[in-house]
């Protein structure tokens, strides 16, 4: 049987543009200081080892992204594994990811930690702009299994507007999903807390979102890292810790912790309902539409 209550902290980090070194450091000190307060599981922003904004002007070789990208497993994952296995904690933080086999293609990741170590890389597989000028789609959802049952891990673009990921985790017994982000205020003031919001409601589940907070190279990120899960109130989420993106002190520095009980995470619309002879979600449809979508001649346009 899974454990059901957990210690859960979600950091909203100005990630220092173009200083990896700075950010590792600052990274590993949050870990300790989480661990020390009893934290079993530490969540970190997309991209927060180097910073995310893109110079577009510059060709990929002279980017950031490619000059301080790393491979998985590689200097920095290492030095943060030792902290993992130290602690007894997990870890999860973005990054971009170097192809170990084609250096020249890049991945928007996040690094993956248990106690026992580095565990794997999940590569974003959506991909707004301008990440398509230095990143390619990964192709692989991740899970993570933990004493306290699989938990599901995205970043930022996966969770807003693709809630396919989102529900087949759910649908694999995830109660916990990972929002790693980088949730700009151009991005606009409904796209993050309402889509996360409903996602709560509808899919039963419990959110640790940890964005950046405050000025990258030229984009200002809202901050607002929660840990938002199902109310005793039907039909309502509830923030356990930490704010909405877009309350006024959202994007100041800060690590929000709370001790969570995923046993009030339902997942009711992908367990059996006599009344309907299965589930309330139906993939096997969902499967036909999508393969007569792709098979239709304006897909795409």
């Amino acid at each position: 049987m899974y454990r059901d209550v957990l210690n859960l902290s979600v950091v909203t980090f100005n990630s220092v543009w173009g200083d990896k070194e700075k950010n590792l450091n600052r990274i590993k000190g949050y870990i300790e200081s989480a661990a020390k307060r009893g934290s079993d599981f530490i969540v970190f922003p997309e991209m927060a080892l180097t910073g995310y904004d893109d110079e577009a002007e510059k060709p990929f070789e002279e980017k950031m992204q490619f000059r301080l990208s790393e491979t998985i497993p590689g200097e920095a994952t290492d030095e943060i594994e030792k902290l993992t296995q130290q602690y007894g904690v997990y870890v999860v933080f973005g990054m971009p990811e170097k192809d170990a086999a084609s250096p020249t293609i890049l991945y928007n990741s996040l690094a993956i930690f248990s106690p026992e170590g580095l565990v794997g890389s999940y590569r974003k597989m959506h991909l707004p702009a301008p990440e398509p000028n230095w990143a390619k789609r990964g192709d692989k959802p991740f899970i993570l299994e933990t004493p306290w049952g699989p938990v599901g891990c995205a970043i930022c673009y996966d969770s807003y507007c693709f809630p396919e990921l989102m529900r087949y985790y759910a649908s694999k017994g995830c109660r916990l999903y990972i929002n790693s982000t980088a949730l700009a205020k151009c991005h606009g003031r409904a796209l993050g807390s309402a889509t996360l919001e409903a996602a709560v409601i509808r899919e039963g589940i419990y959110i640790a979102s940890a964005n950046l907070g405050g000025t990258d190279l030229y984009n200002e990120f809202w901050g607002g890292s929660s840990i938002i899960g199902p109310s005793r109130k039907t039909w309502e989420p509830y923030y356990f810790a930490g704010h909405k993106f877009t309350d006024g002190i959202a994007c100041e520095s800060e690590m929000f912790t709370a001790t969570i009980d995923l046993s009030l995470a339902t997942r009711f619309l992908f367990k059996d309902n006599p009344s309907v002879q299965g589930t309330d979600w139906r993939p096997e449809k969902y499967i036909a539409m999508y393969e007569e979508s792709l098979q239709d001649a304006k897909f795409g346009k």
